[in-house]
């Protein structure tokens, strides 16, 4: 055999190690990668065909409560009555006030900002509480007034930020206690740090820390049952098919394991981490109520029934964000779950509409009942927060709100800078293939995710703070303000929209 062969199959060699080790390293971030599967990423939202399409149950209506708020997601009311909302990827926590009581807010303030991707809020003992995506502060609140009375302070700081799920959700139990979900780093792993996929606990002041439960994979809603029971709703596993693992409600119970990464569902091992832990997966606890796979449950609020039908009594009302991976999107509503009297629990919808034959107009996020005792629903796609109402009318009364970019004109303030466009091309390239975007983002229409038209969709300034805190299942990549802004202009180059 001569030399050049004996250099070419060694060549070849290397190569396919190589093939071998990107397929392995995409079965741990992504599962079992179907270069079939289309990233369902909603389209552009459409407010003129909302009013038409989003019905209610008999007797109740639905109103627009705020617009234009940018990524609106956690939802708390204080004592008062005024609405606080979370901003996570504005680094906002704001205050909506209803001053004269039309159903529609009237008036916002900024009142915390330049937090680090702030998600879950909660009021305790005249202190407004915030997790951040890696730390939890507080700051004390005037109820009466709808102000802060002093700085903000991070009472636990270094929890596990970033990855795939880096919103963080908390709440005050009936105990008095502080309890913290942390969503997985990845679509199915082992986590390096134990806190990850867990409903953590703390002391109000921050202090002794303990994992309540584990094997939470993404649990970003949990509310208390009448019964003083925890519910937490968890997004199963993706790239499994489309109509498998399902999403889940779980009764959360100190101690107990709910099977991520190791089981699916109902104990079911997973193909990828089951084999060698078949003990934990049979000590593991199962769901109590399934919804369908990649539906993605987020928040979940028990309400109050007084002047609502009977059968709401002890129901929960959950936001269902939607999938992304399924051939034919799913969810994209809000339901009610019912439970009857042998515990057994029923799905209803609740505000539905959302899907229009595959284009999506809303993608609802969390849910709180007000002092009015009307439910408000957060959609963090078209910035809206909705009040649904019993025995009111109601209209929605919304305004556009997906900006239309030019690729051209994006670029165009780099363009009087001699080679300073070609510069970041080269750099957003060269970071692009570094992370090999490519294993995601390709242009044969079989990626997960394709590019088509970004340009259209984003400047840069807006790419390169989506950059900043990508929506699951796409990672958050170690990139700094420049490296992002380079990326962006690489993206938005190479994708136009036109």
């Amino acid at each position: 055999m001569t030399q050049p062969i004996k250099w070419l199959l060694a060549i070849v060699a290397t190569l396919l190690v190589v093939a071998l080790a990107l397929y392995i390293a995409m079965r741990v971030f992504v599962g079992a990668v179907d270069l079939d599967a289309v990233l369902n990423n909603p389209g552009e939202f459409n407010a003129a065909n909302v009013g038409s399409q989003i019905q209610v149950p008999e007797g109740f209506s639905i109103g627009t409560f705020a617009t234009n708020l940018t990524g609106a997601r956690v939802l708390r009311f204080s004592d008062e009555g005024h609405l606080l909302v979370s901003m996570p990827k504005l680094g906002q926590i704001i205050i909506l006030k209803d001053e004269d009581s039309d159903g529609r807010a009237d008036r916002r303030e900024v009142l915390l900002e330049g937090l680090n991707g702030p998600n879950g809020i909660d009021f305790f003992k005249g202190w407004l509480y915030v997790a951040e995506t890696d730390a939890v502060g507080r700051v004390s609140f005037d109820h009466a007034t709808g102000r802060t009375t002093s700085s903000y302070q991070q009472i636990v700081t270094g929890l596990p930020g970033g990855g795939n799920h880096w919103k963080k959700t908390l709440r005050f139990g009936p105990d008095n206690l502080m309890y913290v979900s942390m969503g997985s780093s990845c679509n199915v792993c082992t986590e390096d740090d134990e806190r990850r996929a867990t409903l953590v606990r703390y002391s109000p002041d921050g202090s002794n820390e303990m994992i309540f439960a584990r094997g939470l994979r993404n649990s970003a809603g949990f509310d208390w049952s009448a019964s003083g029971d925890i519910y937490a709703t968890d997004n199963g596993r993706d790239l499994l098919g489309d109509d498998y693992p399902p999403c889940e409600l779980n009764l959360v119970t100190q101690g107990a394991h709910y099977g991520w990464p190791y089981a699916n569902g109902g104990k079911e091992s997973d193909p990828d981490f089951g084999a060698g832990n078949e003990a934990l997966i049979g000590e593991s606890v199962a769901p109590v109520h399934n919804f369908k796979a990649h539906n993605a449950p987020l928040g979940i609020e028990f309400i109050d029934a007084e002047g609502l039908p009977e059968d709401y009594q002890g129901a929960a009302i959950v936001a269902l964000h939607g999938s992304w991976n399924r051939s034919e999107k799913d969810g994209y509503k809000v339901v009610s779950l019912h439970w009857n009297a042998a515990g057994e629990i029923s799905e209803r919808d609740f505000v539905s509409g959302f899907l229009d034959d595959g284009d999506v107009l809303g993608r609802p996020a969390e849910v709180v009942q007000g002092p009015d005792g009307a439910v408000y629903i957060s959609d963090d796609y078209s910035g809206v927060i909705y009040r649904v109402a019993y025995g009111e009318t109601q209209q929605l009364q919304l305004g556009p709100v997906a900006d239309v970019y030019s690729a051209e004109k994006s670029l165009a303030s780099y363009a009087s800078k001699a080679g300073e466009v070609d510069r970041l091309k080269a750099s957003g390239k060269a970071l692009y293939d570094q992370f090999q975007c490519v294993a995601c983002h390709n242009d044969n229409g079989r990626g997960l995710k394709t590019l088509e038209k970004l340009g259209a969709k984003y400047d840069i300034d807006a790419l390169s703070e989506y950059l900043k805190r990508p929506n699951a299942p796409m990672p958050q990549f170690p990139l700094d303000e420049a490296q992002r802004e380079a990326l962006s202009v690489y993206l938005i180059d190479r994708y136009p929209g036109s």
